[in-house]
């Protein structure tokens, strides 16, 4: 099993973010949490990573201890060039071969075209491929996509959904988004979230309509 969470809470100061959330994601799958801006997929993906607590230490909150996570607000550093960050980054995750990794991955997210620019030269899809490139230094066993396809124009979705598609052959990929196209895309479950509680949770493949069951889960 990539994941298991039991009985997860999480307030923000009086506000209760996450309600008793319990889920399992086998190896190997692809799942997307879905739900409207504010029903906690950005709360719940801080705390998978480790950078938020639970409330209770008593819940159970089990990841692979290779994970690797690109936030919504991808924090890059704009004046270096791709190859030098991604380099800094690897040494400073102690990557082995970490001139041949950088490359690798270079070819792996198609930035080798871009490869000689500065990151603040780039558009918003190729920041994005080193933010992917970034996530997967440590060749991670669980990959966490934050809103991967925001502010994306059509081009750049079709090609970082393909790549996420492509990712997701070889670990477990957990993505979060508000939009239902980007799940029946790339996705091979859907977790539908809203006012911090797990609505719903089935396979795109037994789901006929999803946007009338995303709309049924999240009325009122």
């Amino acid at each position: 099993m990539a994941v298991r969470i039991e009985h997860l809470n999480k307030h923000i100061g009086k506000q209760h973010v996450l309600k008793d959330i319990n889920l399992t994601i086998a190896d190997g799958e692809v799942v997307g949490l879905l739900g409207p801006n504010g029903a906690g997929k950005s709360t719940l993906m801080k705390i998978l990573v480790g950078l938020w607590p639970a409330d209770d230490p008593a819940s159970v909150v089990e990841v692979p201890a290779m994970h690797g996570y690109l936030p919504e607000q991808n924090p890059l550093y704009q004046d270096m060039y791709i190859r030098e960050y991604l380099l800094f980054m690897a040494r400073l995750e102690r990557i082995p071969q970490a001139k041949e990794r950088v490359e690798e991955l270079i070819a792996r997210v198609g930035i080798t075209p871009e490869a000689n620019k500065r990151i603040g030269e780039l558009s918003k899809g190729y920041r994005q491929r080193v933010g992917l490139a970034q996530a997967l230094l440590a060749d991670p066993d669980l990959l966490i996509l934050d809103e991967p396809t925001t502010g994306l124009d059509p081009n750049q979705l079709t090609e970082i959904r393909q790549l996420v598609r492509d990712l997701g052959r070889d670990r477990t990929v957990i993505l979060s988004t508000h939009i239902m196209q980007e799940v029946s895309a790339m996705c091979s479950r859907v977790v539908i979230l809203d006012h911090g509680q797990i609505k719903a949770d089935k396979s795109i493949s037994e789901i006929k309509d999803l946007e009338e069951l995303f709309r049924k889960e999240t009325a009122g």
